[in-house]
């Protein structure tokens, strides 16, 4: 990762010393990076002694709920007036994991007019100006492992507790998918060494996030792999797609789906996976490639989206079919780039 500005540092510093009351929001469908930094930075807060809330636009995967402290947090989806409370009332607003307002689409609008102080942290590229003070940097690992940095940058006497530790442990882990990817940095590894010192087990988490699903998501999994999974070896290509009467049929719950996009990369040869599935208005794209493949920049130029050269999501706003057709059809334009590792 790159050094963090020391002046950026130093009026973190002063804004968190000379405030009292905070809100910490992150993005829309929130994962577990999203939660996991979220959480981390909320257990450090508190320890402070800061009047802290945890804001959420939407529902919270249940394979996160066991994160200390979730059960608190605000969904704006469920309680929109408390939650702009919350809002109006803040000295300081910490924006996580996300690097544009739409991102929180809920409360658009209303965010602009929020008074308090804006900190966004984020590791994604290409942040929109809205924050009062940004701290970006797209060589983290995720959004968890940069709160772990800017942390320790301000408070020269950090306690790692396990609450905050087992917090950002879980957004790293997460975010890598199980340290996969995305991990290449040292700092990424020292950052986990020291969050394994406040004696959070880590077996326990992985557990907890990897072997806590639903039985209905199971087969969910097992219908897509056999069902639904297309196949293109002449693009080095793989996707799937979820129609929102599939996900009607197996009982489907927030946070059913994650990881999906993922196993067709296991294919020998695939340096390129997609998942799709239908939503009431939209079609959510989501994007992972191997190698020198930009995932990011076939997000952008194509589905309104964006993120790493190797992690991407985007949306349709064609019809569900149209959207698959779409995807096939743009593979060609991209077939140097696909065969070029």
């Amino acid at each position: 990762m790159k050094e963090i500005d020391i002046n950026t540092i130093e009026r973190l510093k002063k804004i968190i010393t000379e405030s009292s009351k905070f809100v910490i929001v992150c993005h829309k469908n929130p994962d577990g990076d999203a939660i996991g930094s979220s959480m981390g930075l909320y257990h450090y807060l508190k320890n402070e002694n800061k009047d802290v809330s945890v804001v959420t636009p939407n529902d919270i995967p249940k394979f996160l709920l066991w994160i200390e402290d979730t059960d608190k947090i605000i969904q704006i989806n469920a309680n929109r007036k408390g939650a702009i409370e919350k809002f109006e009332s803040a000295d300081v607003i910490f924006c996580l994991d996300f690097n544009s307002i739409s991102r929180i689409s809920a409360i658009e609008e209303e965010f602009k007019s929020f008074k308090a102080t804006k900190v966004l942290i984020d590791h994604h590229p290409f942040p929109e100006q809205f924050a009062d003070l940004i701290i970006s940097d797209t060589s983290c690992s995720s959004t968890a492992e940069l709160v772990y940095h800017v942390l320790k940058a301000v408070d020269n006497s950090l306690e790692i507790t396990c609450s905050l530790a087992e917090s950002l442990y879980t957004g790293i882990s997460t975010d890598t998918g199980g340290f996969s990817f995305n991990s290449s940095d040292p700092s990424t590894f020292y950052a986990v060494s020291d969050l394994l010192k406040s004696g959070l087990d880590k077996d326990f988490i992985h557990d907890k996030i990897y072997n806590n699903y639903s039985y209905d998501r199971m087969r969910l999994l097992g219908y897509c792999l056999e069902k639904k999974m297309q196949y293109l070896p002449e693009y080095r290509t793989a996707f799937m797609s979820i129609s929102k009467k599939e996900l009607e049929e197996f009982n489907f719950q927030i946070g059913d789906t994650e990881g999906f996009v993922n196993y067709p990369l296991s294919i020998k040869g695939i340096i390129f996976s997609a998942l799709f599935i239908e939503k009431d208005n939209l079609v959510k794209a989501s994007f992972r490639s191997k190698g020198s493949f930009p995932a990011n920049q076939f997000s952008s130029e194509n589905f309104n989206g964006g993120g790493h050269l190797n992690a991407a999501g985007g949306e349709s706003r064609i019809t569900y079919e149209e959207t698959i057709e779409k995807f096939k059809s743009l593979l060609p334009k991209y077939k140097n780039l696909l065969l070029k590792d």
